[in-house]
């Protein structure tokens, strides 16, 4: 089984000037865990929920030492102000793909050893799909019961 048998084809992608909050609420209306971002057809990143949150975490230094001052309350409050920027600001340059004639377990290893719950299939530096944990489980299970 190839990566381009249960890949999501037509996959929503965002560009590096379409604003945070239009990404969050794509991330919140379809419960998308990341999404690429694209200039034209060719991938240049990718900007994931963990991307965006993370802006609101203190680092591991302030909590060390400041765990019992930090305001988490503020924090939270933060969001607002990051839903004005751009995906620019805080996407991941350069992202990992899989192609779309790769087996599917390769493509399963791959997404493992990076901890992605998605991965753009891509030919070439052109976006094709994507590919989550979910398409590839419910590929296996359906396999299995032939």
């Amino acid at each position: 089984m190839l990566v381009q048998d249960i890949m999501t084809k037509g996959a929503r992608s965002v560009t590096k000037d379409t604003p945070v909050q239009e990404v969050a609420s794509l991330m919140c209306l379809y419960r998308f865990s990341g999404l690429p971002v694209v200039e034209g057809e060719k991938i240049i990143g990718f900007i994931a929920e963990k991307d965006v949150l993370a802006q609101l975490f203190p680092s591991v230094e302030d909590a060390m030492e400041n765990m019992a001052t930090i305001d988490l309350k503020k924090k939270v409050g933060e969001y607002k102000s990051l839903m004005s920027g751009k995906v620019a600001d805080l996407m991941t340059h350069g992202a990992k793909t899989v192609s779309p004639d790769m087996p599917v377990l390769r493509a399963a290893i791959i997404m493992a050893n990076n901890r992605f719950r998605r991965i753009p299939v891509a030919e070439g530096d052109k976006l094709v799909g994507m590919l989550s944990l979910g398409d590839i489980h419910k590929a296996i299970f359906h396999q299995s019961l032939v």
